[in-house]
């Protein structure tokens, strides 16, 4: 037994879905106690609750597979209830052609890997937390968008009508798309030409509404930030949406156990990668790629402006390590700092 032992006499393990959760009631020892599946809706989570009550009394564990998606507004509903609540990502499952697989197994995997486990993760926090996720989300998928938009744009413009094409090569790509947008037709134009020009003013305007869409994103983005942790964004290279990065994966103070848990759910925890008379360590793929990413993104800035941080790279440098191993370097010292910073914030009210 892992990190429960002696601490719940029960776990109930959680399967969600979409129109549907299945639980499992398992005691201590691992034996199923009962199963039920009922509706992902608010009458669901309080039938749920009445059946722990009844198989499930005494000190127990609810473990929820899925508690940031399908699962998000369950956690909430026992958190609420002051029930103790654990977020297990997909439990270990056998091979298809092995073993079978249905909801009310699954459940039964996540209550045993919550018992077999020695660190438990609390669910991520709502509120605030869940703000900045969404704002995140929509900005990136207009942040894409554009980008796509963009390049269709310049595809199009390669292939248009001599006439077009020479006025709008050239100049910054904002100025292609500005210059697109205001393209007219008139009666006089090849049904080519009129065609071309309407598809490029089209493709440009709409750059430029998914471009006013990311900016009112990152401006709610940014105000958020600042009322939630205005010291990470005086830290050098963070920005807005680094520090929402980091905010959204770190959630809250005492979910995370400590900085080494932190800098391994980034993905900068070293790897030990020696061999024979060289000592080395290796850059880590695995853990929160987003997270990972603003940390990358604040390296990357602090390696170009920050004078502390060029002057270390340069000192590395010289004995011998190569700019990768430097980065790694940089970002589990950036961890560690950022996880204090983050742990010592004051929580809202």
């Amino acid at each position: 037994m892992g990190v429960l032992e002696g601490l719940v006499d029960y776990v109930i393990g959680v399967d969600t879905h979409r129109d549907s959760h299945t639980a499992a009631a398992v005691d201590a020892g691992g034996t199923v106690c009962e199963v039920l599946t009922v509706a992902s809706d608010a009458f669901g989570g309080r039938r749920l609750l009445a059946f722990a009550d009844r198989h499930a009394c005494g000190r127990r564990l609810w473990a929820l597979e899925g508690s940031g998606s399908y699962g998000a507004n369950l956690a909430t509903f026992l958190l609420e209830r002051g029930e103790w609540v654990a977020e297990i990502d997909r439990p270990k499952r056998p091979a298809r052609r092995d073993g079978a697989k249905s909801d009310e197994l699954d459940a039964v995997r996540a209550a045993r890997e919550a018992l077999a486990r020695d660190h438990l993760a609390q669910p991520r926090s709502r509120g605030e937390r869940e703000a900045l996720r969404v704002l995140l989300a929509a900005r990136e998928g207009a942040v894409r968008a554009r980008t796509q938009a963009v390049g269709l744009l310049k595809a199009t413009i390669v292939s248009a009508p001599q006439g077009l094409r020479d006025q709008l090569r050239g100049g910054a790509t904002e100025t292609q798309v500005t210059r697109a947008a205001r393209l007219r037709t008139s009666p006089g134009q090849s049904a080519e030409h009129r065609a071309t020009v309407c598809a490029l003013r089209a493709i440009a305007r709409r750059a430029l509404v998914l471009g006013a869409e990311a900016a009112d994103h990152e401006t709610q983005i940014e105000l958020l930030v600042a009322q939630l942790a205005p010291t990470l964004l005086s830290e050098p290279g963070v920005g807005a949406i680094t520090a929402a990065r980091i905010l959204c994966s770190w959630s809250h103070k005492g979910r995370i156990r400590s900085e080494a848990a932190f800098a391994s759910l980034a993905g900068v925890a070293p790897i030990p990668a020696s061999s024979g008379q060289v000592v080395r360590y290796r850059l880590n793929r695995g853990g929160d790629r987003q997270l990972n990413r603003a940390l990358h993104t604040i390296v990357l800035s602090r390696l170009a402006h920050h004078p502390d941080t060029r002057a270390y790279a340069a000192r590395r440098t010289a004995e011998g390590r190569s700019p990768r191993e430097i980065k790694r370097c940089l970002k589990r010292y950036l961890a560690r700092h950022i996880f204090r910073l983050l742990e010592a914030m004051p929580q809202s009210t």
